[in-house]
C-alpha cells in the first residue's frame, strides 16, 4: 500500500535505542510511527519529508552498535 512520509527524525550519524521512533508515515489517512528494530547508529536514511513510498521500501538503514 502506498504512504507518505510526512515527519524524518533522525539524520545520518544518530545513535537511536531500539524502539526509537525514526519516522511517521501516512498512510489512508492513518498515521503510522516507525520505530527502530534495534539499538545502533543510523547508517543512511532513504526518504524525505513528503515523500511517496511504496510497502517494502527501504526507509532508514540501522547498524548494529
Amino acid at each position: 500500500m502506498p504512504a507518505r512520509v510526512t515527519e524524518v527524525l533522525v539524520s545520518t550519524g544518530d545513535s537511536v535505542e531500539q524502539g526509537q521512533l525514526l519516522l511517521k508515515i501516512e498512510a489512508m489517512k492513518m498515521e503510522n510511527d516507525v520505530l527502530s528494530p534495534i539499538a545502533g547508529t543510523v547508517e543512511q536514511v532513504c526518504v524525505s519529508s513528503g515523500q511517496e513510498v511504496a510497502g517494502g521500501e527501504l526507509l532508514v538503514k540501522v547498524a548494529p552498535s
